[in-house]
């Protein structure tokens, strides 16, 4: 399955719940999932359905394919770590999402493009790659004619989330250093990990 491009709202509708890292909008307006019948009632979900909703929670904030979800899950499981864990530090650990909790761009999907474009560096070089994993001790800044670019201003004055413990801004710089990998409690939305693991327990 491709990474998710259409309505972002109406996913976060159907989840019941905010993705920060999808969209900056939320579904305080319409808190009842799309469709005709949506404000009478959700139906039953099935504990199938539970564990579909928990892993679509993570692939549509992060971004990420079936495909590369299914392979951060199954080195999740070889780690030495709890799986749950594990795969939440994975995530939180790649390059798009350390730029947009950095504050550098709105959403994930913009922070991606930022990363494409050639605007991102790691230690003063250039990376392109937005699922490089950050590894601790790496700072990430902006190339010096990126800094003043709209988009980077703008998400800078406003940004939707609190910077994470483990990343240390400067601000004269415009660049973060990461002081420690992230934690499953770094995650910006409620998550029920091991219903994910259980959804590709017999699927890997």
């Amino acid at each position: 399955m491709a990474r998710y491009t259409g309505p972002r709202v109406k996913k976060m509708r159907a989840l019941g719940l905010n993705l920060p890292g999808l969209s900056r909008k939320t579904v305080e307006r319409r808190p009842y999932p799309p469709g005709q019948h949506g404000d009478v009632g959700r139906r039953k979900i099935t504990e199938y359905g539970r564990r579909l909703m928990e892993k679509q929670k993570l692939r549509l904030n992060y971004g990420v394919s079936e495909r590369q979800l299914r392979i951060l899950v199954a080195e999740a499981r070889r780690s030495k770590q709890a799986s749950g864990q594990k795969l939440l530090e994975l995530l939180e650990s790649r390059l798009d999402n350390v730029v947009f909790r950095a504050g550098f761009a709105p959403t994930i999907p913009a922070a991606r493009q930022l990363i494409n474009h050639g605007h991102v560096t790691i230690n003063g070089k250039r990376v392109d790659i937005p699922a490089y994993r950050i590894r601790t001790g790496e700072v990430v800044g902006l190339r010096e004619k990126s800094q003043k670019l709209q988009v980077i201003e703008e998400s800078l004055a406003g940004i939707s989330l609190q910077r994470p413990e483990w990343l240390d801004f400067n601000d004269k710089d415009r660049e973060v250093a990461v002081t420690s990998l992230p934690t499953a409690e770094s995650v910006p939305f409620p998550i029920d990990i091991l219903l994910v693991i259980e959804h590709y327990a017999k699927r890997l």
